[in-house]
């Protein structure tokens, strides 16, 4: 038995109690005990947007009922299926709004099976008492090795005379051709997926320049340079790997690209709205630069085969006739395998929530996990209490369970939405009902669940 031990915390809630409590999973070869919702026999799970069948496999080995569809659906068609459901998993088309979460009454869990998670509501979705999980390492080789392969086509006007050949052209030519060795690369966020695509780009004879928010050690021969306009300044190719955040949007616009060298390139497989592409355009067209590579938009069609034209946004026809501009359809994840490994991530990170209680790696929620029960537990049941980050909180659920033994406690809190997980020992089947009564009860709470 392990005993909380009370420490100061600066955040509105005043105390957390912890205890040293290694990972739920420790060991695939551990007496874990398995966890189930008390209140909720059967969990039904909504796939959208053909997500990996490794992940509809992964749910169904645990006793979910799965809905797999291939195709991301409204908002509308949000506000009348969620309901019914208690997780859902989207990609990036599928926008989940503060509307489609007050409409889901039964929702526990929302799974960003992709980098991004700018299409859910994560204020909305955190003050009903739903974490939302994303892969944040899974798909980044992927998006590395296009950009490479980006790099090169770019240089060697390779989709030009790729069309042209198809079209029964043969238009051989060197002019305006280059070799990417010995050219320099500056890339635009240094995280998992630039860093990476740094050491792809050295094995070229590339230089590698970066810029970040952050101070971080380079890889390789690398080197960070101290603002944005210097490395627009040096780099022969950009490419820009940065979330969506207001100070991101349209970080590349006018006065960037005109400090930008004359023939450079620059390349998006980031975030749509990170780029003016009005203003692309036109240093495209006064050939200011040689070329570009975007693989996402401001607007993006719902499901293929859907057009990508001047109703979805009034530039895409301009866009779409210019030379040397590759446009891609948001394919930067999308391999096998990063796939495979995106879906067994998330699908991980929505087991051990459903059936553990564990936040570890939410994005939008306090991370709170605790150690696995073991099997000869069976008088024990775990409390996942999420509420508002308020005084007096900790007292009042401590006190309805003081008639227990409380084996492990933790509390974390983020902005206005607080977590806390209890193990509680020698709990009979029918106080059960009586507790999670207590508690849901509270001045606090947002959502209670109860596991055993």
């Amino acid at each position: 038995m392990s005993s909380p031990i009370a420490i100061p915390q600066t955040s509105k809630s005043h105390f957390v109690a912890a205890s040293a409590s290694p990972p739920a999973f420790t060991s695939p070869n551990s007496k874990n005990k398995v966890l189930h919702p008390v209140e909720t026999v059967h969990l039904r799970l909504l796939l959208l947007e053909n997500i990996s069948q490794e992940a509809v496999v992964a749910f169904r080995a645990q006793g979910f009922h799965v809905d797999h569809h291939t195709k991301a659906m409204s908002e509308d068609e949000l506000v009348a299926t969620l309901p019914s459901y208690h997780a859902v998993g989207i990609r990036s088309k599928t926008k989940i709004t503060a509307r489609v979460i007050k409409a889901a009454t039964k929702l526990l869990v929302i799974g960003c099976f992709c980098i991004g998670t700018n299409q859910v509501d994560l204020p909305a979705a955190a003050q009903a008492g739903i974490p939302v999980f994303n892969s944040p390492f899974s798909n980044s080789r992927s998006v590395a090795e296009l950009v490479m392969g980006e790099l090169v086509a770019l240089s060697r006007q390779l989709f030009e005379r790729a069309y042209e050949l198809r079209t029964g052209i043969w238009n051989k030519q060197s002019k305006g051709c280059w070799e990417v060795r010995g050219k320099t690369l500056g890339i635009v966020g240094y995280g998992h997926i630039g860093s990476q695509l740094s050491v792809l780009a050295e094995a070229f004879g590339i230089r590698v320049i970066f810029y970040d928010v952050l101070n971080i050690m380079a890889l390789g021969s690398a080197r960070q340079v101290e603002s944005l306009d210097v490395l627009l300044a040096e780099a022969d190719f950009v490419t820009l790997h940065v979330p969506e955040l207001p100070e991101t949007i349209n970080m590349i616009s006018t006065p960037q690209l005109s400090v930008m060298k004359k023939g450079a390139y620059l390349i998006n497989n980031s975030r749509g709205k990170v780029v003016d592409i009005p203003a692309l355009i036109q240093s495209l067209q006064s050939k200011h630069l040689a070329g570009a590579c975007i693989d996402v938009f401001p607007s993006e069609p719902g499901a293929n085969g859907a057009p990508f034209d001047d109703q979805l946004n009034p530039w895409a026809s301009t866009l779409r006739a210019l030379p040397n501009v590759i446009l891609t359809p948001h394919i930067g994840g999308s391999t096998e395998e990063a796939q495979r490994l995106i879906g067994e991530e998330v699908a991980q990170a929505l087991t051990r929530y459903l059936d553990y209680g564990s936040t570890v790696g939410a994005v939008n929620f306090p991370e709170v996990d605790l150690r696995a029960m073991m099997q000869d537990q069976s008088d024990h049941i775990r409390v996942c209490h999420v509420h508002k980050n308020q005084p007096g909180v900790l007292r009042q659920v401590n006190e309805a369970l003081s008639p227990y033994n409380v084996e492990k406690q933790y509390s974390d809190s983020k902005g206005d939405v607080a977590y806390l997980m209890a193990d509680i020992a020698d709990v009979s089947v029918e106080e059960i009902s009586k507790l999670r009564e207590i508690i849901s009860n509270t001045s606090a709470n947002i959502l209670t669940r109860f596991l055993a």
